[in-house]
């Protein structure tokens, strides 16, 4: 594992990204609400993007710093796992596990598994994995032991159905800039096989579907991997 930004610290909120930019497009609103509040928030891109069809792996790492710095993030890493090979294997969990128990986050947010893209689905898998195996007192892997107490999944291609939905009108501007700054992916015409400059605009109906169902203007939604404990005295 690799630190592009920040420094490597226990995380509050942990975002797992197959790719440089999916973080960003599922789940930025939530994260810059978050760093913006005070929470350690890091996003983990697991490959380099390095065969997407435009920009280098060194033009997207720069984009990366760039989004950490407006989304206020305490840190960002790089994986380097194979781009188009994200898979559960033993190899990769242990990868990925090792990073969990460096970060050590309370939450991890990672991709839905219905999605069109195969890294999107093998980053659910592989991180289901790896969460099970830092958590394992035996094995073969190095730091101490860590259990994540909660994981969401975040939408990416296909439909979710939204279990906890987040308030993020106040920081779309910042949302769409911290997109904006992966400038390689979204400027042009056509600029890959899976995304069109209109990617702003398609995730902000998006967020004003989500918003609608909970009287707000724009909403992240998530899935919950497990059922939530809630207090409802708190409610």
């Amino acid at each position: 594992m690799r630190t592009v930004y920040g420094t490597p610290q226990p995380l509050d909120w942990l975002c797992l990204a197959p790719h440089p930019d999916d973080a960003e497009i599922g789940a930025g609103g939530t994260l810059i609400r978050l760093a913006r509040a005070g929470r350690a928030v890091g996003i983990l891109e697991l490959t380099r993007g390095e065969n997407g069809t435009l920009g280098t792996p060194e033009q997207r790492e720069a984009e990366c710093v760039d989004a950490a710095r407006i989304m206020g993030l305490a840190w960002r890493g790089q994986l380097d796992l194979p781009d188009g090979g994200l898979m559960d294997t033993p190899e990769q969990a242990s990868t990925l596990a090792r990073a969990l128990r460096l970060t050590r986050p309370r939450v991890l947010v990672i991709p839905h598994h219905h999605d069109r893209h195969p890294d999107h689905f093998g980053a659910y898998h592989l991180a289901k994995r790896a969460a099970h195996l830092a958590a394992l007192r035996k094995a073969p892997l190095d730091g101490d032991v860590h259990r994540v107490s909660t994981t969401l999944l975040y939408q990416g291609n296909g439909d979710i159905n939204a279990d906890l939905v987040v308030d993020v009108e106040a920081h779309l501007h910042d949302w769409a800039t911290a997109i904006r700054a992966h400038v390689s992916q979204f400027s042009g015409e056509t600029v890959s096989e899976t995304v069109t400059p209109e990617v702003i605009e398609r995730r902000t109906a998006r967020l004003m579907y989500w918003g609608t169902l909970t009287r707000r203007r724009y909403a992240e939604a998530f899935e919950l991997d497990a059922p939530l404990t809630l207090d409802p005295l708190s409610l």
